[in-house]
C-alpha cells in the first residue's frame, strides 16, 4: 500500500475495487478472443458485450465508494470513471462489436502495453489527492 493510500484508505479501497473490475473486464475480453479463435461469432460478441457492460456500469457501481473521498478528489475520480463508462455505453448503444473491442485502448496501443484503465488506476494510486482525469 502506498503512502497516499494509507493516508486515504477510501482511495485505496476504490483502487483495489477498480483493479478487481479491470480483471473482470480483461477476463471477458480474453474469453471473447477464445471464442473468436474457435470461430464462435455469437460467443465472441456476447463476451464483448459483457466487457462493455462491466465498463458501462463501472461509474455507477463505484459511487458508494466515492462518498468517502474528499470533494475535489471525488469529483475528479467520478469524472475519470464516467469517461470510461460513457464510452462503453456508446459502444453498447451503437451495438458495435469493434468499438467494444477497442474500449480501453488508445489508437496506438501495442500488445503488452498497459491499457487506459490500468494507467488511470496507477495514476490514482501515485497522485492520490492530486489526481486529475486526463
Amino acid at each position: 500500500m502506498s503512502q497516499e493510500q494509507s493516508a486515504n484508505p477510501a482511495l485505496g479501497q476504490l483502487t483495489q475495487w477498480l483493479r478487481q473490475r479491470h480483471t473482470q473486464v480483461m477476463q471477458a475480453e480474453a474469453q471473447a478472443l477464445q471464442y473468436l479463435d474457435a470461430n464462435d461469432t455469437p460467443g465472441h460478441n456476447a463476451a464483448m458485450r459483457q466487457k462493455a457492460e462491466l465498463l458501462a456500469s463501472m461509474a455507477d457501481d463505484a459511487k458508494p465508494m466515492l462518498e468517502f473521498l474528499p470533494g475535489e478528489l471525488r469529483f475528479n475520480v467520478a469524472l475519470a470513471l464516467e469517461n470510461f463508462s460513457a464510452s462503453a455505453r456508446t459502444a453498447l448503444r451503437l451495438d458495435s462489436i469493434f468499438y467494444m473491442g477497442a474500449l480501453l485502448y488508445p489508437d496506438d496501443h501495442r500488445k503488452g502495453e498497459p491499457d487506459n484503465l490500468t494507467l488511470c488506476i496507477e495514476r490514482m494510486e501515485k497522485e492520490g489527492a492530486d489526481f486529475r482525469p486526463s
